[in-house]
């Protein structure tokens, strides 16, 4: 079997880890170096998926859509909003690392079939909290990946888009009948029950690491 090969380096900002982005034939890997495991993996999409999938299919109707994506990861997510959504429709990436930008306009970009080269794709480089606090009325549809869920992995500062503040803070930032989509790596009722406390509807949602029916449990929360 081929060896990973290191094809990119990453320093995340406010944490000084470095993010390695890994190839082995046509497959990617993003690790964080000096621990186990992998944060992501081109063969284990499927939850990135039905992220968008079960936010976007409750707006696909609308004209004029415009949702936002915390976190461009391996464009997965991305791509299969682009894939729900009408032409008119504008989807707004907020990625904090540029070189993971970098990273989707060059090889990794062949994985979800480079989403960031649709012209109703745009990129904003930077905090999507700080964007949160910003915008109001602005978006249908807010899918949040930017870390491991409610308990944080990558960097602290992730905390506060799961906060109090920070779902008060992303619910004030859709538009009406807007919907919120936040992923995580497993259950934390604790969050459930933070959403419902600001007065959100809450469905949580088990899906698949890898489609059909395969892989590790993940949650989705849906809030409206």
């Amino acid at each position: 079997m081929a060896r990973y090969e290191l094809i990119g380096t990453a320093t995340i900002p406010g944490q000084g880890s470095e993010l390695r982005l890994l190839q082995r034939n046509d497959e990617f890997s993003i690790k964080i170096a000096g621990t186990t495991g992998e944060l992501m993996n081109s063969r284990l999409h499927g939850s990135e998926d039905a992220l968008a999938d079960l936010a976007c299919e409750r707006i696909a109707g609308r004209e004029g859509a415009r949702v936002l994506i915390g976190g461009l990861g391996m464009g997965f997510t991305l791509a299969a909003a682009l894939k729900g959504l009408a032409a008119d429709a504008e989807v707004v990436v907020a990625e904090l690392v540029p070189e993971v930008e970098e990273w989707n306009q060059g090889p990794l970009g062949s994985a979800a079939g480079y989403p960031l080269k649709d012209p109703r794709t745009r990129v904003h480089l930077g905090d999507v909290g700080k964007l949160l606090k910003r915008e109001v009325g602005a978006y249908d549809a807010i899918l949040l990946d930017v870390d491991n869920g409610p308990e944080g992995l990558t960097r602290k500062e992730n905390n506060w888009i799961y906060s109090t503040a920070g779902i008060t803070a992303a619910q004030s930032a859709l538009r009406p009948d807007g919907i919120l989509a936040y992923w995580s790596a497993g259950a934390d009722p604790e969050f459930t029950e933070r959403l419902r406390k600001v007065g959100l509807v809450v469905e949580a949602v088990t899906v698949r690491a890898h489609r059909p029916g395969k892989g590790a449990r993940h949650v989705i929360w849906l809030a409206w």
